[in-house]
């Protein structure tokens, strides 16, 4: 493991990484495979790798990698990757401000305080979970209340079980892989109810997290008030309305010790905001061109931090994209401006890349605000691709060829998902 301690710490970097997560430790690669020389990671966490060493599930690497891995054997072959191309890495570590001319103020307790020069910056500093605040669900507040992603902290790192009776509010991808879990541990749960009428995670997640163990699942249902003093002695739950408010008169206390909270992920941006980045209201992340580069110059996002990703697999990609394009941008090989914009239209949140170019191929992320069954996700006139369905908890992933743009004229492209 990288422990954070770089053989040196350099005054002036050709490309500074901030985060050393999966998305960091890709980008640096890419960075590396461009030709950047000098290149450092920074982590805030003991050991770079992220979430992953707490993911001890498999499912991760099958695109990447061909072949399926848990959280930490996948971070652990990047780190490999990352001590075989000699590429700094300082651990324990915090990206105290940075400014547009890319100045990089870190605090450390072993480095003390320094103010790094980058020719290049890569902001990979993932996301972070919504609280019991962000939803502002009434009621005490006691404890046994927490994020799901704590709780799978607690029991695969720390090997404390979070209590014995457990109701999860959220179906995000977290709170389904911690009802398994938690069922392996003995622990009771008694249920993951959903505000939305749709499951926010992964099918697979679904079926193999839930369906194989019996643990029921409420759609259209949520946590109403929370009640306990010193500890969480029961929930009440209701279904809502289709303006999503809880119908009282139909709710139901369920006596339990513990909530776990797994209702969505947030760029962690307060970075991007202090350097000002033009953000997108709806991912709350960067506005990113094809290349990955934000609206400063020189400064590059990846991963989490831009849109919440469904696998690893593709943050990987991505950030090897962001980190090429950084190492591109040091040695002054930069690609052509991006000259066409994309516009999310009907049934499309939002599509990352915000801008790509007619003369090269692209990988396009975009999530649905609705499900639909048989549907064409449609690029203009220019391209046309059939689907089975569509939901907006996997992310749609297209490849953009530049043929299907060479006889595209114009500075906007609408992108939309309609029935067939």
């Amino acid at each position: 493991m990288i422990t954070g301690k770089p053989r040196h710490l350099e005054k002036t970097y050709d490309v500074t990484v901030v985060g050393g997560g999966p998305a960091g430790m890709a980008a640096a690669l890419g960075a590396r495979e461009a030709g950047a020389e000098k290149i450092l990671i920074i982590d805030r966490e003991e050991t770079a790798g992220g979430i992953l060493w707490q993911c001890i599930h498999n499912g991760f690497g099958l695109h990447h990698f061909k072949e399926e891995l848990t959280g930490p054997e996948y971070a652990q072959r990047y780190l490999e990757q990352v001590l075989e191309h000699e590429i700094d890495v300082i651990t324990d570590t915090y990206v105290a401000d940075m400014d547009a001319g890319r100045h990089v103020k870190i605090m450390s307790g072993s480095q003390g305080i320094h103010v790094l020069d980058s020719k290049s910056v890569v902001l990979a500093m993932g996301a972070r979970e919504r609280t019991r605040g962000a939803i502002r669900i009434p009621g005490t507040r006691p404890a046994g209340v927490l994020t799901a992603g704590l709780a799978q902290k607690f029991v695969n790192m720390a090997g404390y079980l979070p209590g014995k009776r457990v109701v999860i509010l959220g179906s995000g991808d977290i709170g389904l892989i911690m009802a398994r879990r938690l069922v392996l541990e003995g622990v009771e749960v008694l249920g993951v109810f959903e505000i939305m009428p749709h499951v926010n995670g992964l099918n697979r997640n679904v079926v193999q997290c839930l369906h194989d163990f019996d643990i029921p699942l409420h759609l259209s249902t949520t946590v109403a008030e929370i009640h306990g003093r010193d500890r969480v002695e029961k929930v009440t739950v209701a279904p809502v309305d289709e303006a999503l408010r809880p119908i009282m008169d139909k709710a139901w206390d369920i006596p339990c010790d513990t909530l776990l909270l797994s209702i969505g992920l947030i760029p962690e941006n307060e970075l991007s905001q202090r350097i000002n980045l033009r953000l997108d209201p709806v991912t709350t992340g960067p506005v990113v061109t094809s290349t990955m580069e934000t609206s400063a110059d020189g400064v590059f996002a990846c991963g989490n931090v831009v849109h919440i990703h469904d696998l690893v697999d593709f943050v990987s990609q991505e950030s090897d994209l962001a980190g090429q394009c950084a190492g591109e941008y040091v040695t002054g090989r930069r690609r052509p401006a991006d000259n066409i914009r994309l516009v999310p239209g009907d049934n499309v949140a939002y599509c990352v890349p915000h801008t790509i170019s007619s003369d090269r191929e692209h990988t396009i992320y975009l999530r649905v605000r609705r499900n639909e069954g048989k549907c064409a996700i449609k690029f203009g006139d220019a391209y046309q691709r059939k689907l089975r369905y569509v939901f907006p908890a996997e992310m749609v992933t297209v490849t953009m060829r530049p043929r299907f743009l060479e006889n595209f004229h114009g500075d906007s492209l609408r992108v939309d998902v309609v029935p067939r």
